[in-house]
């Protein structure tokens, strides 16, 4: 186990954030595929590059054998509000980095969930001496950016027209990064 459970409070409710189990697998399938229908800041449109659980219960396996992933999910109200997941890479030149992604349901936004599941997730790179965290965001998500820019990412590059929606239009794609030297613990953002 990389982490221990830990409870965050709202006015009328609270969740937890803890690491994903097998369990977790069936729920985790039916969420993806909920939001990804929600919005269009998920790299999928609704049904497209469908996990199932049998597909989840392997990468919850695979995270927890391997030192530099961690799959973390949020629960609120009984079920699972939102996921997380850092893959860290194998290759010695690129050992010293991992690539985030984050997603909540609607119903949860705007209640800190995707903020504590980065922030956990910082935490934990920070300990097992992952010096860079990158992750990718359409440049119109500017509530995620402003969250990233709080926690110590910065923008490293543009793909432009990277995601082209149904309806023909296009979105630019940041490419952000945290470098561990650059931002320490004790900044108190995290």
């Amino acid at each position: 186990m990389k982490m221990f459970q830990k409870e965050f409070y709202q006015q009328e409710w609270s969740y937890v954030i803890r690491q994903a189990r097998k369990e977790d697998a069936k729920e985790l399938a039916e969420v993806r595929l909920r939001i990804d229908g929600e919005t269009v800041y998920m790299d999928r449109e609704r049904g497209e590059d469908y996990l199932d659980s049998e597909a989840f219960s392997r990468i919850i396996e695979q995270d927890d054998e391997k030192e530099n992933h961690l799959f973390l999910v949020a629960e609120a109200k009984g079920q699972i509000a939102g996921f997380s997941r850092c893959i860290g890479n194998d290759l010695r030149r690129s050992a010293h980095r991992a690539e985030f992604g984050v997603c909540v349901l609607q119903e949860f936004w705007g209640h800190g969930i995707g903020r504590h599941l980065l922030e956990e997730s910082i935490k934990w790179a920070d300990e097992i001496g992952l010096e860079k965290i990158t992750l990718t965001v359409l440049k119109t998500n500017t509530k995620a950016i402003h969250l990233y820019e709080e926690n110590g990412f910065e923008v490293e590059g543009i793909l432009k027209k990277d995601k082209r929606l149904s309806d023909g239009t296009y979105y630019d794609t940041l490419i952000m990064s945290r470098f561990k030297e650059e931002f320490p613990l004790s900044k108190g953002n995290v």
